[in-house]
Parts: structure tokens; C-alpha cells; sequence
């Protein structure tokens, strides 16, 4: 699969085998959303409204800080929500019996992302690879929430949605601009105009897309939240750093914006963490994501530190979205 992946960041001549699939996946894609639209495949309504915010190509684009982003704008503005996720079990399935998450979970049995919003505590977090489902069983649990995010899902569109949301990583765009398994994407690039709103994660923006910075500038200790330093902390130390995430280098590149200069470990996105993934010797610090740090807390140590970082959007992305939820 990584190797797989390099090429969809470039055209080569593996190309030539690869682009018929392509083309059969986006005849595919396109058939499935059409049966979808026209009624032939059932899809399902939900009493409140439903915002997806998802992607149209494979790998990390910031979803989860959106999510996290929108649903503090909504209770801000008297909303309730709750959000939905697919989340994954430590063999790598996708649970299929809706379940609330807790902070007392598992990485590896509920999935890094749900978790690092359950942590964030600002609303129920509920998984289950039937996303309607799992937005049912919220609802139920929790009368009280008047309006569902989706973290992901944008092609599973047999739950029906209010509001679309696609996030793109500003830095590497749609690769190649071929679909799977030639390229990155899951839709072709013409699906944006479909969208409600298009969310550039770290980039030049064009016409009506929304800019998106992910903001960070503390470090948390993992075994020690409480104990809260600045970047400064860090200098002269010896330092390195991992990254499980979709795009590591731009954790890398955040933390040298920082001031910072260190030995860099990316690692798969989803990466399960053994103790000797972080077993640097010669470390003084290692430094982190939030959503590495929901899968090493296990086995940390007092020189885990961990960055948080928050979604920066503007404000107009917040009134788009009121507009579409509100009756």
C-alpha cells in the first residue's frame, strides 16, 4: 500500500496498468451515487439535521479538527450536537454495533480519532460502520442533541445529510487527479461542486473555498496533562518526533515553525504503537500528535509531550452552515 501510495503523487509508467481500474472505480463510484440519488438504494432520514464532513481522497486531510471546530461553533450558538464515526478495532475492522465512546476506551478497540473527540469532551461520540445506526443510537441515548456531524462518510450516502463539508490538504491537493487505485481520490475532483462548502487545510484558497489553519503553540505532558509548557521548553534539547497521521511532514513542518529541530519518525496513518516505536535513547523530549497520543499513553513516558492543536476557519464557514441546519 505505501508503495502504492508514492505513485499517486506523480504519473509513471505503472500508470498505463493502473488507469482502467481507475476508470472502472469511478464508473462504479458514479453508478452507486446515481442509485442512491434516484431512490433505488434506500437511504435514510434522520429527525435532525445531518452535516458530513468528509474528503474525497484517501489519507488525513484534517476532518477531525474541522469536526471538533464546528461542533464548538454550534454549541456557541444553542445547538446540541452529537457526532457520528466509523471507528475501528484493534484487528483493523470497522465495529459494527453502534457504541458510545468514553475517554476509558481503547485506541485500538474504538479507533484513534473517536477517541480523541471523546476526549475533547464536547459532545457524545457514537461508532459503528453503519453510520445511520450509530446516529439512531445517539439520538436515542441522548434526546437532547438537535443536530448530527459526520467525521467522514461523505460517500456513504445511504445516511442523507443537510449539509456537505469537504476538507482538502492545502498541500498535497488531489495527487495525480486519477482515481483509485491509480491515483488518491475516491470521487473525482468535480464532485467539490456538489459540496456546500470546500475547506482547504493549510493553503492558498480560490473563489468561495473556506481557508482552514491547524493552530497549536503548547505541549502537554502525556503521563501529566496538567503539566502544560511552551515550544520554548524544548530548545537545545535533544528532540524527536513521531506522526501517525495522513500527511506526517505537516506535523514535521509545524513543529519547525515552531522553532524547533527534530529527528523525524512519520509512521502509516491508523499506526498501532509499540513501546519500541518510541524507545529513542538519545531523546530528551519526544513529541507528539493527539491522535498518537491516544494509542502510546499505555506506555509513555514522562518524556512524551504532546502538541494540541485547533482548527482556524473563518467565521463565514459558521454562518454558511446555520443557514443550511436552521428549519
Amino acid at each position: 500500500m505505501e508503495r502504492l501510495q508514492h505513485h499517486w503523487y506523480r504519473l509513471s509508467p505503472l500508470h498505463l496498468l493502473l488507469y482502467p481500474l481507475s476508470l472502472l472505480f469511478r464508473a462504479l463510484s458514479a453508478l452507486r451515487r446515481l442509485l442512491y440519488r434516484s431512490g433505488i438504494l434506500a437511504s435514510v432520514k434522520l429527525p435532525v439535521p445531518v452535516v458530513i464532513i468528509g474528503n474525497i481522497s484517501i489519507g488525513g486531510t484534517g476532518k477531525t479538527p474541522l469536526t471538533l471546530w464546528l461542533a464548538q461553533q454550534l454549541l456557541d450558538n444553542g445547538w446540541h450536537p452529537g457526532i457520528v464515526s466509523r471507528g475501528y478495532t484493534k484487528d483493523g475492522k470497522q465495529r459494527g454495533i453502534p457504541h458510545e465512546v468514553s475517554i476509558e476506551d481503547a485506541a485500538d478497540m474504538v479507533g484513534d480519532e473517536p477517541l480523541l473527540m471523546a476526549q475533547r469532551a464536547l459532545c457524545p461520540i457514537w461508532i459503528s460502520r453503519d453510520r445511520p445506526a450509530a446516529a439512531q443510537a445517539l439520538l436515542a441515548a441522548h434526546p437532547e442533541c438537535d443536530i448530527i456531524l459526520s467525521d467522514d462518510g461523505l460517500q456513504h450516502y445511504r445516511l442523507q445529510r443537510t449539509a456537505e463539508i469537504v476538507v482538502v490538504d492545502g498541500a498535497r491537493r488531489f495527487g495525480n487527479g486519477l482515481l483509485l487505485p491509480a491515483g488518491p481520490l475516491r470521487e473525482p475532483v468535480s464532485r467539490l461542486h456538489k459540496a456546500d462548502a470546500v475547506v482547504i487545510n493549510g493553503g492558498e484558497t480560490h473563489g468561495s473555498e473556506f481557508a482552514m489553519q491547524l493552530a497549536g503553540t503548547s505541549f502537554y505532558n502525556l503521563l501529566n496533562p496538567e503539566r502544560i509548557v511552551s515550544a520554548t521548553e524544548f530548545a537545545k534539547q535533544r528532540l524527536h518526533a513521531i506522526a501517525g497521521i495522513g500527511h506526517p511532514q505537516r506535523f514535521f513542518v509545524q513543529l519547525e515553525h515552531l522553532g524547533l529541530a527534530v529527528q523525524r519518525h512519520p509512521f502509516p496513518d491508523h499506526h498501532r504503537y509499540t513501546p519500541s516505536d518510541i524507545a529513542f535513547d538519545d531523546a530528551d523530549a519526544i513529541l507528539m500528535t493527539e491522535k498518537d497520543a491516544v494509542k502510546c499513553a499505555a506506555f509513555a513516558t514522562e518524556r512524551c509531550w504532546v502538541l494540541r492543536v485547533d482548527a482556524q476557519v473563518s467565521p463565514a464557514l459558521t454562518q454558511l452552515i446555520l443557514e443550511k441546519v436552521t428549519p
